[in-house]
């Protein structure tokens, strides 16, 4: 038996069983522990304030586009982000040239955000 396979893969295995396992006793002892007093209103869908009844069976009712544009410029600064965590800890390893490559990317995410300033889709109304 190849025992060095094994060993490598272990952490994986073990990694993955606790992936599943977590959420799913989260789940279970939500269900299980949790209050069961529940109304007509507190089990109906509510989004970006627009209540569930309104919308059903009308292909018409309008959305406000405002709320979709500052999720997705969200994700995109949210994910900017994480690149950013990497270059820190390997910050005294990557010198000058990762400095100077980071300082690309930074400016340009400050060019994304100035463009998103400037067309007003940073402003709450």
């Amino acid at each position: 038996m190849n025992f060095e396979l094994l060993e490598n893969l272990l952490p994986l295995v073990l990694a993955f069983v606790l992936a599943m396992a977590v959420p799913t006793a989260m789940m279970l002892l939500s269900a299980i522990l949790g209050p069961k007093n529940g109304n007509t209103n507190k089990l109906s869908p509510y989004e970006c304030g627009i209540q569930g009844n309104a919308q059903e069976g009308d292909a018409r009712h309008h959305f406000n586009v405002k709320f979709y544009l500052i999720a997705m410029c969200f994700l995109v600064f949210d994910v900017e982000i994480v690149f950013l965590f990497p270059w820190a800890v390997l910050f005294q390893k990557m010198a000058w040239g990762g400095f100077g490559a980071m300082l690309g990317f930074l400016g340009i995410l400050a060019f994304g955000w100035l463009y998103l300033y400037k067309r007003g889709a940073l402003e709450w109304e």
